[in-house]
């Protein structure tokens, strides 16, 4: 926490329809040193107008607005300024929904009854690599991807060639990337440096053809790199 706090504050946007979760949540960013909350809007358009001058680190937002849904949001924050970190925090666990919001470029995805949900933490992790996800969720994730699974490409297929470049380090990686682990704790797990982790990261972006965290559990997911029942891979 010491260390965060030396660096600039992590600036942070909640779209929140519901006047109580929204000051919950507000309170909950003003009460940590590390993070500095630049707004809190209540539906779409004030939020898509906020975006269009205005970046921010993490952007934390609601799926069911007054005038539409989160996703837009998501997608224009995503394109419009990459760096930043996107969470959903909602009521819905439609699985068509979190696969939409994942596409989109969320990387967090938590549900409002899911008991009390640790927000500060939860922002620091997802700024600091990680990718904070309801139990649940994750479960209904990966059990959609399983189930949608097509044929197993041919061993021409492009896809084929990347799973054979994926190294024991980089399976290992992301599978505790998907599990919501920070780069930090990562690192401490394999006992390697953060920056080594930092190093497969961009090695795992580049196979895959993706540019963020949630980007790239996705596509694993898809690709079936993911093995988060097996016990963890010593290298």
């Amino acid at each position: 926490m010491s260390q965060q706090a030396v660096l600039a504050p992590i600036s942070v946007l909640i779209v929140e329809d519901d006047a109580v979760t929204r000051r919950a949540l507000c309170l909950a960013i003003e009460s940590e040193p590390a993070l500095n909350l630049v707004a809190a809007l209540d539906s779409v358009k004030p939020a898509l107008d906020w975006l269009e001058n205005q970046s921010v680190d993490v952007l934390l937002t609601d799926l069911g607005l007054p005038d539409g849904s989160g996703v837009e949001i998501i997608l224009a924050c995503a394109r419009r300024y990459p760096n930043s970190d996107i969470m959903v925090i909602t009521m819905s666990s439609d699985e068509a929904n979190v696969l939409a919001c994942i596409e989109a470029g969320a990387s967090g995805y938590v549900l409002k009854d899911a008991g009390r949900i640790d927000i500060v933490r939860a922002v620091l992790d997802l700024r600091a690599g990680g990718s904070p996800m309801s139990p649940a969720i994750a479960r209904m994730v990966i059990a959609r991807v399983r189930d949608g699974k097509k044929a197993a490409p041919t061993p021409a297929s492009s896809d084929s060639v990347e799973l054979t470049t994926l190294t024991k380090r980089e399976a290992a990686i992301l599978d505790l990337i998907a599990r919501g682990a920070t780069y930090g704790e990562v690192a401490q797990l394999l006992s390697v440096s953060v920056s080594t982790v930092q190093t497969h990261i961009k090695s795992i972006y580049g196979k895959l053809s993706v540019h963020s965290r949630g980007e790239a559990v996705f596509e694993a997911h898809r690709r079936g790199l993911l093995r988060m029942g097996l016990p963890k891979t010593k290298t």
